[in-house]
């Protein structure tokens, strides 16, 4: 007779209490970073159509929303402006009462938040690219020195982490030298290391007024059928000085965090992005799928592919539900 195995799995899922014990990823409040969007141009709270439960908000009422996502245990926000005026350069990104700055101000003044600062020029220029236009192309060397005076503005401000996500080379090494150069040599820098050209940016740019005007984002977000290049830029950003490292989209590039987390022990960022966001929601809406349990799920599988913490729209809702709300 055929003897049946003496493994059994099963047993390790027959009840609650035992399928706890033996869990091997566990998602907390602490690995959440709330992102947060501020308008000079705003008088009240926008909602975003295409993301439902998101809100632009004017840079007053910034420290309101950090507050809620303080009470909920959520450690971080990360933080993109839209300013009243654009121009060719970009010139409010390091204004020192530019949106973003203000925004910084006032939540450090009435929140205990680490507070981390989107940089890039794409919110503020005229053209919507992510820097200097040489002709119809991004000029990388040119943009260095923008993002380095904006870097250190937003540090004058109270930010505690820049995040550099313009794709630029060297972007790191210039603004981690002018950083130190003003005295900032405590204030981090969580590098967009590994940031595709994405489909699953349409509902950021619409919250941000931040679509190119002409052309895409191509020639300097990375290929999504590149692997190994993104290990390339997650070396180099190390060696530039960044702190911390980030892959975006989450869920489209499991795959790069797994191998990002094996191939370095440096902290690992995860940027859950508007696109994904928008799926779920919009499947729930309709009633295809349980809209918490797809939440959760989704954010847990980027837990266990490696991230050590998830930047994620979800961010308040999924710290409800880990309180038991």
């Amino acid at each position: 007779m055929q003897m049946f195995p003496t493994n059994r799995p099963r047993r390790l899922r027959i009840s609650p209490g035992i399928r706890d014990m033996v869990r091997e990823t566990r998602l907390s409040t602490s690995d959440l970073i709330h992102p947060m969007f501020v308008n000079e141009t705003l008088k009240s709270a926008k909602p975003v159509g295409s993301m439902p439960g998101v809100m632009v908000r004017p840079p007053s009422e910034a420290v309101t929303e950090a507050q809620t996502a303080e009470a909920l245990g959520i450690p971080a926000v990360l933080l993109f402006g839209i300013p009243e005026r654009k121009d060719e350069e970009g010139s409010a990104a390091w204004a020192d009462d530019g949106v973003v700055q203000t925004a910084v101000r006032n939540i450090k003044g009435g929140t205990g938040m680490t507070v981390i600062t989107d940089l890039c020029l794409c919110e503020y220029t005229s053209h919507g690219h992510c820097g200097i236009l040489r002709g119809s192309e991004v000029d990388n060397d040119r943009t260095l020195e923008r993002y380095a005076r904006t870097a250190v503005s937003q540090a004058e401000a109270g930010a505690d982490i820049i995040a550099p996500s313009g794709m630029m080379d060297g972007q790191v090494v210039a603004i981690r030298q002018a950083l130190d150069d003003a005295g900032f040599e405590n204030v981090a820098i969580m590098a967009y290391s590994a940031k595709y050209a994405s489909a699953f940016y349409g509902p950021f740019r619409d919250a941000a007024d931040s679509a190119p005007g002409f052309g895409d984002r191509r020639t300097h977000q990375m290929d999504p059928g590149n692997r190994r290049e993104a290990i390339r830029e997650m070396r180099d950003d190390l060696l530039e000085g960044a702190d911390i490292l980030m892959v975006k989209p989450a869920m489209p590039c499991l795959d790069i965090i797994r191998e990002a987390r094996d191939a370095f022990d440096e902290p690992l960022a995860a940027y859950s992005v508007s696109g994904e966001y928008a799926m779920i929601k919009a499947a729930a809406a309709n009633g295809w799928l349980d809209g918490d349990r797809a939440m959760m799920e989704s954010l847990l599988s980027i837990k266990r592919a490696g991230a050590d913490m998830i930047i994620t729209y979800f961010a308040c809702e999924a710290a409800r539900l880990l309180r038991g709300e």
